[in-house]
Formats: C-alpha cells, sequence, structure tokens
C-alpha cells in the first residue's frame, strides 16, 4: 500500500485526550488529530474553548483507510467508548465543548451516522435517548501541541490512571479483533 485512499471522521466524545488515545489503537487508522470543530470564532485556543461560550466541541480528526476500517465500525467504537445520552457531559467534564458531536464529511456519512443512532435509540442497550449531534463538517483547528498524544506523554497522572486507562482497557477487551496489535499477532 503505497497511497491508501482515506478518508476523514471527525467525532467529539467528551475530552479529547480520551478520543485520541481510544482511536489510535485501531487498525486502520493513520492519524488520529485533537482539535476544535464547531465554533463561531477563527483559530480558537483551548483557554477560549473551556469557556463553554465559543461553541466549539473538542474533537478529533480521524484519517483512516476504508479498506481496513469502516466508517461503520468507528463508529460502533465511537458509541461504545462514551456515554452518548448525556447533554453536555462525559464524566466530569462539563460543558457544551464536551458534547457528543458527529461532525459528516459527506453525504453517506450524513445517512449512515443518522441510522446508527436510530438503531441505537431503539435498543435496550442505549440505555436512554441519543443526544449526539449529527452536523456538517466545518473548519476543523488542531489542538495545540501540548494536547496531542497527550495519554502517551502523561499515562502516570491521575486523569489518565482513572479516567483514560479504564476506557481504553473496556475498549481493547470490546474490540480486541480490531487493535493494531491484534494484527501483529
Amino acid at each position: 500500500m503505497n497511497n491508501p485512499k482515506t478518508e476523514i471522521a471527525i467525532l467529539g466524545g467528551g475530552c479529547f485526550w480520551c478520543t485520541e488515545a481510544v482511536f489510535k489503537m485501531f487498525r486502520g487508522v493513520l492519524l488520529v488529530a485533537p482539535g476544535y470543530a464547531g465554533g463561531v470564532i477563527e483559530n480558537p485556543t483551548y483557554e477560549q474553548v473551556s469557556t463553554g461560550t465559543t461553541g466549539y466541541a473538542e474533537v478529533i480528526r480521524i484519517e483512516y483507510d476504508p479498506a481496513l476500517v469502516s466508517y461503520h465500525t468507528l463508529l460502533t467504537i465511537f458509541f461504545a467508548s462514551h456515554n452518548a445520552t448525556t447533554l453536555n457531559r462525559q464524566g466530569n467534564d462539563v460543558g457544551t465543548q464536551y458534547r457528543s458531536v458527529i461532525f459528516y464529511t459527506n453525504d453517506a456519512q450524513k445517512e449512515e451516522a443518522e441510522q446508527f443512532i436510530k438503531e441505537l435509540d431503539v435498543s435496550a442497550r442505549a440505555g436512554g435517548a441519543i443526544v449526539t449531534e449529527v452536523v456538517p463538517s466545518v473548519a476543523f483547528y488542531p489542538a495545540e501541541d501540548y494536547h496531542k498524544n497527550y495519554f502517551e506523554r502523561h499515562k502516570d497522572e491521575p486523569y489518565c490512571e482513572i479516567v483514560i486507562n479504564p476506557k481504553l482497557e473496556k475498549v481493547q477487551k470490546e474490540f480486541a479483533e480490531l487493535l493494531k496489535q491484534h494484527e501483529q499477532q
């Protein structure tokens, strides 16, 4: 594979430190970048977004090879790795910047996301109505460098140990066959 055809998915499921760490583990995911999308000012900073007044959400931009991982699979991981039934909140992270949101990049993604949510809403597994927004992709602003690969660089910090580690363990167990490590075994 010299130049695989890649696609982009932009997802917000709470703190981007968590979502970046989750998606980097999966086969077919080539690049995961934390950043901001959905707001009203140009070139937002973390400090601005943290106020909850800019309209931005903490998101990740995933570049992936659809021959190795489907958008449907990415959505499955996305919904399994955060609580899509809590409005503007993931655990102790509260505010519109932590909302559950899918920024679709084409009509096929929009249709698939809407259908996926519809199916979750009628299933008993969801446990409540899905509040995930499905909106057109807008400008994506990469997060500051100190946010990139945060978990890898700060594994021993309390937030990583208490919040991110359990999330990673859950996802690794549930999707073991899709992990990059599994591919090499």
